[in-house]
């Protein structure tokens, strides 16, 4: 699973989403082919494991795939049957949030003889369905 290094300070203060898009990784930088985030939310390890494996195993190893969602940010918790006070919990799972724009995932094909970029479209179609988030697939923009 994704899990960032161990840092000094392990919990940070919660982070307030403001309602604005992403204006970082909005593009397609990679690969020909992207999936962008439609909506607000938080994507856990587990499910960018799920996404990854689904795209490496329909693809059959023939394409490539760029992560560029990844958990850095700590989510605390305490204990069930736990009373309240003394202090904030431990950190109990790392999560990726989400704006809308983001691109969470890039594919593109190794071999283009091989496999058809209509495929790899249609496999990022399919990993959709892994994702919490309403997302999309978008072409990578050509620019001069």
């Amino acid at each position: 699973m994704l899990q960032p290094k161990p840092r000094f300070f392990r919990k940070i203060n919660r982070k307030v989403i403001r309602h604005t898009y992403e204006n970082k990784s909005n593009y397609v930088a990679f690969g020909r082919y992207g999936i962008q985030a439609l909506e607000y939310g938080f994507l856990t390890p587990r499910q960018i494991e799920a996404v990854r494996r689904t795209i490496t195993g329909r693809l059959k190893r023939q394409a490539k795939v760029w992560i560029r969602a990844y958990p850095d940010y700590p989510r605390t918790a305490k204990p069930k049957e736990v009373r309240r006070g003394r202090g904030k919990g431990g950190v109990d799972r790392w999560v990726c949030y989400v704006k809308p724009g983001r691109i969470l995932f890039e594919a593109s094909t190794r071999n283009p003889q091989k496999v058809s970029a209509k495929l790899v479209q249609s496999v990022l179609v399919w990993a959709l369905r892994k994702l919490p988030v309403f997302a999309q697939v978008v072409p990578r923009v050509r620019t001069l």
